[in-house]
């Protein structure tokens, strides 16, 4: 398995574009060119500009070529890989230890997706843009303006028909080019609280007189500090990551954390179940309270779709998905999609 960082090749491209460069303006020539002027037009030598331009058209046509293309399904199979692009840095799904070793559920589901298909991995380890909508357009069907770079799946994006079927301000589908299919979790929020100083949490509104951490610029962050007129503003401690909210009620500065269930349960896997405990409440005036994941790819890869979708299926339901899960002391619900009467 190789990893791909979506910045190497743009840097690689800017390494080279400036070592032409140094050569080209060392050259005692090309010096003499440049200061050379003519008494009369008082300008730089054209022959100068000449071999710039050469230069320059040179070095974009490099940076153009060097975008790495999705493939269809055929070609994956030819070429002996597959680029699935995992978030960068996001526990338990995809994240790297401290070794530069791969690890996280979405990971472990790419390695099956490759072994499947009897391929090499190369993950992209991608950075978050402000929405999913950018994380899809770098991703799959565009490329990032800066490195190109684009991979075969995407894992961990929204399965939701209202979603994938959103217009734009004149009517066009958001996600024309972009297929989105074989859901494998159910995602929803949780809270974790300490039992001695919160002993249960039957309603957000105990909040009013709890503190509560929340990990910045999160959905919950938005929650707590506009829901019922901004009543849980005044509790609502704000962290870097949720690890970090973590250790803050271990060492008693807030009462509970709140994010996503999935991540809430890893990290309570970590403390004393005796002094920690999930709750149980609901989220009145949050929106959507529970949503499927799946994975993306470019409209024009059906066949690929169904042949990582296959993989999917068999790994939820035979059992695959819920050990992946385990292993990570994780929580799985198994989507709707699924489940038969």
């Amino acid at each position: 398995m190789r990893s791909i960082n979506s910045l190497s090749l743009f840097t690689c491209s800017l390494l080279t574009l400036g070592s032409w460069l140094g050569e080209y303006f060392s050259n005692d020539k090309i010096l003499g060119r440049i200061t050379l002027k003519s008494s009369k037009t008082k300008c730089l030598d054209t022959v100068f500009y000449k071999e710039l331009s050469y230069l320059i058209v040179f070095s974009i046509s490099l940076l153009v070529t060097s975008t790495v293309q999705a493939r269809p399904y055929d070609d994956i199979i030819e070429a002996g890989n597959i680029r699935i692009a995992v978030y960068d840095n996001y526990p338990p799904f995809s994240y790297q230890s401290s070794e530069g070793e791969a690890k996280g559920i979405d990971v472990a589901i790419a390695k099956k997706i490759a072994d499947a298909f009897g391929v090499e991995l190369e993950l992209i380890w991608m950075t978050a843009g402000e929405t999913t909508d950018d994380d899809l357009r770098n991703y799959i069907w565009k490329g990032h303006i800066i490195h190109r770079v684009k991979a075969d799946l995407m894992m961990r994006t929204p399965y939701d028909r209202v979603y994938s079927q959103k217009r734009d301000d004149v009517g066009l589908l958001v996600h024309e080019l972009v297929h989105m299919f074989a859901p494998y979790h159910s995602e929803t929020w949780k809270i974790v609280h300490e039992i001695e100083r919160l002993p249960d949490v039957p309603t957000m509104s105990m909040f009013q007189y709890h503190p509560i951490g929340v990990e910045n610029d999160s959905v919950p962050y938005f929650y707590l500090n506009s829901a019922f007129g901004g009543r849980f503003r005044e509790q609502t401690s704000v962290y870097t990551s949720n690890d970090e909210a973590f250790s803050a009620m271990v060492e008693g500065e807030i009462d509970a954390v709140m994010g996503l269930r999935s991540q809430m349960s890893n990290l309570h896997a970590e403390l004393d179940p005796d002094k920690y405990q999930l709750a149980e409440n609901a989220f009145p005036m949050l929106g959507k309270q529970k949503w499927d994941i799946g994975l993306a790819v470019h409209n024009d890869y059906r066949a690929l779709s169904y042949a990582a979708g296959d993989v999917i299926t068999e790994l939820v339901m035979t059992g695959g998905m819920q050990a992946i899960f385990d292993k990570y002391n994780t929580i799985y619900e198994k989507p709707a999609y699924y489940v038969t009467e």
